[in-house]
């Protein structure tokens, strides 16, 4: 399976023009191609998306629920800064959602899901090997939503996908940092292969170590990327 495969959408889904707006937003705003403090013009960003101004608007409502962006006096709609204490708050509720996910998991987890994630870890071995940090992180999503699929704990997911933005935000710096991408693939194996052991402890015991990378690394980036922080 291709990494071209693995990012293939959900077949015939027709988006509105808000929600394509709103998606690829997000995507820049959590990769940080849009960067934290940056104004948003809805005028440029209609043009850009060739619509109109009620669907940037929509997204804009969108994004403000999210905590992704924010409207401002004088200065219209900015992107929130980057946030150590909803990164922290995010990461809690992950934890303990995704943790009851692979207890799961260990119990049933569908053959079909299992082969996926392991086509998953694959790619993102790929993309360590060529240094595509956008791809291992909509790689790593991904492994996550299989292992959530596969436990048939998609709802749960869902709770996730809500709060992990705030998460993914601050795990997009970190995946520059040299060496970084590696032992996260390490880490989602152990995951893997402890669901496939079917041994509840050791995968709770993988999936709260691999979430706690983002701990160890916080402190140095906040002190490094002081104006992306609030």
């Amino acid at each position: 399976m291709t990494v071209a495969i693995l990012h293939q959408p959900p077949p015939r889904i027709i988006e509105s023009a808000a929600a394509r707006v709103e998606r690829e937003l997000r995507v820049g705003i959590i990769d940080l191609t849009i960067r934290p403090g940056e104004r948003l013009s809805e005028s440029e960003i209609a043009d850009r998306f060739q619509v109109s101004r009620q669907p940037v608007r929509e997204a804009f409502i969108a994004l403000m629920r999210q905590g992704l962006v924010d409207v401002q006096p004088q200065r219209g709609t900015v992107v929130v800064k980057l946030s150590v204490r909803r990164m922290l708050d995010a990461r809690f509720i992950r934890e303990a959602i995704e943790v009851a996910i692979v207890r799961r998991a260990c119990e049933r987890f569908d053959p079909h899901y299992r082969d996926r994630a392991a086509a998953l870890i694959a790619a993102q071995e790929e993309a360590v090997r060529t240094g595509d940090h956008a791809s291992f992180q909509r790689l790593d999503s991904l492994f996550h939503i299989a292992l959530a699929e596969g436990a048939d704990c998609l709802e749960a997911w869902n709770a996730v996908e809500m709060q992990k933005a705030h998460m993914d935000r601050v795990c997009a710096l970190t995946l520059h940092s040299p060496g970084s991408m590696g032992p996260l693939v390490t880490q989602h194996q152990a995951i893997l292969d402890a669901v496939e052991d079917g041994d509840p402890d050791r995968a709770v015991a993988a999936m709260s170590h691999h979430l706690s990378e983002i701990l160890r690394a916080v402190a140095g980036l906040e002190l490094k990327f002081a104006e992306l922080f609030e």
